[in-house]
């Protein structure tokens, strides 16, 4: 079975504070003569689910279009994890980093999503959860909120994680998906030279 982890895109949906706004807007219309519609998207490349790549926080870094996509796709694991405020390394212990690579934090967060405005209070990762991952050598890291990082932190936890070449999935709703093993599906789009991209993530039974 497939399960849809990612966030719809509207105008109505929040957004990391002071990014662009989601603009939707029908171009051409049937209804006025056309022959067809044709919609016109406007969204910053953190909008929504979406990938960090190692250029968002590190300027010679990798880029989206450079992305390993083998990483993007494959085995991983959601782990629930019960926190008011930082996920920690203790929290990580059940986790079996042998088997798994790809590490999904589903957290108090994805109930966020059906508040109407950006919430700063949101769970994410301490820097010693962080170089925990690393040394484990994990590959992929995703949280069910924009950011892995606090609100109003100074970079350290991304720049960490990018400058190892870990991949960062944000923005997934992980609200109805319950601890233990999948298989990961997550592709941003192809675009060149960007930092981010929004991508479509889903999770299959395994």
């Amino acid at each position: 079975m497939i399960k849809d982890i990612s966030l719809s895109v509207s105008p109505e949906m929040i957004v990391w504070p002071n990014d662009p706004l989601v603009k939707i807007e029908q171009k051409i219309s049937i209804k006025d003569g056309a022959p067809c519609n044709v919609s016109n998207l406007e969204m910053g490349v953190h909008t929504g689910t979406h990938i960090d790549a190692p250029f968002h926080f590190i300027d010679d870094g990798k880029k989206i279009e450079e992305l390993n996509l083998d990483t993007l796709i494959g085995l991983c694991y959601v782990v629930a994890i019960e926190s008011e405020n930082y996920i920690k390394k203790e929290h990580l212990s059940k986790i079996d980093f042998n088997k798994y690579k790809r590490i999904l934090f589903k957290t108090k967060n994805s109930l966020f999503y059906a508040e109407a405005k950006f919430n700063e209070k949101f769970i994410s990762l301490s820097l010693e959860a962080t170089n925990f991952l690393i040394e484990n050598k994990v590959e992929l890291i995703g949280i069910d909120y924009l950011s892995v990082e606090g609100f109003n932190s100074d970079g350290t936890v991304h720049r960490e994680i990018l400058k190892n070449n870990l991949v960062i999935l944000e923005g997934i709703n992980l609200i109805e998906i319950e601890e233990g093993e999948y298989e990961l599906i997550c592709l941003p789009l192809k675009l060149v030279g960007t930092d981010g991209s929004p991508a479509r993530a889903i999770l299959r039974n395994i």
